[in-house]
Formats: structure tokens, C-alpha cells, sequence
């Protein structure tokens, strides 16, 4: 059995260790805000935030969480970075269909909570680990300049 936190709530898993973490937090856990994109690492959909890194859940395997902090974008409004930059992606409409945001969103934020003032190669190189096929890359880039701005101007979080 694996133990864990998963957005603050204390989660055990009694399946196949080896069973991709993704799958066990869409069905069992139901956590529908983690997009099953590729399953291959591929495109970023479904990343959540593990003890504060972003990683694509489709490439963990549930015996390699135990006793870790999972955070799924459902956990962004009550983080205050990530409510930040949540806020930002909707005032500055950067999300068109929305399928791959939730993970560009969870990748952002652990970069932000890293650093202040990251560099816009930290930025692309944070957002080119996730396939956007909708072309909001401008409104992205534009989100995420404002969320900086916002988290500067309250002198971090």
C-alpha cells in the first residue's frame, strides 16, 4: 500500500505499483482536473505538482509518491501562487479549448514558487514541456508576465 497527501488529504493506494499514477487519480481518486493527454510524457496535460516539482503523473508510478505532497490543479485556488497565476490566465483569457492549461498551469506555479523573477528562457523552457494546439500561446505568455508582475508587487508569497 502507498500512502501520500493529495491535495492535503491523506490518499493510500492498493493497486499495481506499477500502474501510472495518472490512471489512479482520474478513476479511484477521481480527480478529473488531471488530463490524461499522451500517456507517453509527451504533452504536459497531465501534470501535477509533486512535494512543490511538476511532473507529468503519466510517467510516475504510484509506488514512487509514497509519503509525498501531490498537488492537482484542483489545489491551485487555495495556494497562493497558484491562485495568482489561476487568476491571471483568466483575466487575460489564455486558455482557448482549456484541455491543456490545467498542466501548463501546475508547471507555472512550481516554477514561480521557485523564483520571482525567472528568465524567459526558464519560462519557455517551463512551457515548451506542454503541446498547445490552439495557438493561445500569446495570451499564455501575456498570463503568465502578469502573474509575475502581480507576485512581485506583493513582494513574493
Amino acid at each position: 500500500m502507498t500512502v501520500f497527501q493529495l491535495n492535503g488529504v491523506t490518499t493510500s493506494a492498493t493497486v499495481d505499483s506499477k500502474l501510472p499514477f495518472v490512471h489512479f487519480l482520474r478513476n479511484p481518486c477521481e480527480a478529473k482536473d488531471v488530463r490524461y493527454g499522451c500517456g507517453a510524457g509527451n504533452c504536459g496535460a497531465c501534470t501535477v505538482m509533486v512535494d512543490g516539482v511538476a511532473q507529468q503523473s503519466c510517467g510516475i508510478s504510484i509506488a514512487s509518491i509514497e509519503g509525498c505532497d501531490v498537488r492537482t490543479p484542483a489545489a491551485l485556488q487555495e495556494d497562493p501562487v497558484g491562485a495568482v497565476v489561476l487568476q491571471a490566465f483568466v483575466d487575460e483569457q489564455a486558455a482557448q479549448c482549456g484541455y491543456c492549461i490545467n498542466g501548463m498551469l501546475m508547471s507555472l506555479t512550481a516554477l514561480l514558487k521557485r523564483t520571482l523573477r525567472p528568465s524567459k528562457e526558464q519560462i519557455v523552457d517551463t512551457l515548451n514541456r506542454h503541446l498547445c494546439r490552439c495557438g493561445a500561446h500569446v495570451r499564455i505568455l501575456r498570463a503568465t508576465e502578469v502573474a509575475i508582475k502581480r507576485l512581485q508587487a506583493k513582494g513574493g508569497i
